[in-house]
């Protein structure tokens, strides 16, 4: 089992999981994070660090975010590693609990 980053991080990015992760599985793209499952752990440190609230376990992915499990693998493998804490985007505070962001995401 690995860990989700899911639509919430769209446009928000906060960047609290990363200072927290042991094993360095974020990997940061222009307006979201996504985690590596084949480096994740299963700590579940970031979890409880998201201000957005955007982690999951891969098995308590909301039915409607199931594509972010393949979403997550695929960017890993081209977006680079994110290995300490950035400042949020400026909009994330207003962006953060917005429905419907999949179609913001830059890849």
């Amino acid at each position: 089992m690995t860990y989700v980053v899911t639509e919430n991080c769209i446009q928000c990015k906060y960047t609290d999981c990363v200072d927290v992760c042991p094993v360095d599985c974020f990997v940061e793209g222009p307006n979201f994070l996504a985690i590596n499952p084949d480096e994740c752990i299963d700590c579940t440190l970031c979890v409880a660090e998201c201000p957005a609230e955007a982690i999951f376990s891969e098995d308590d992915v909301p039915a409607d975010q199931q594509h972010f499990i393949e979403l997550n693998a695929r960017l890993s493998t081209v977006w680079p590693t994110i290995t300490s804490r950035k400042d949020p985007l400026p909009e994330a505070d207003d962006m953060n609990g917005k429905p419907g962001k999949t179609a913001l995401l830059v890849e």
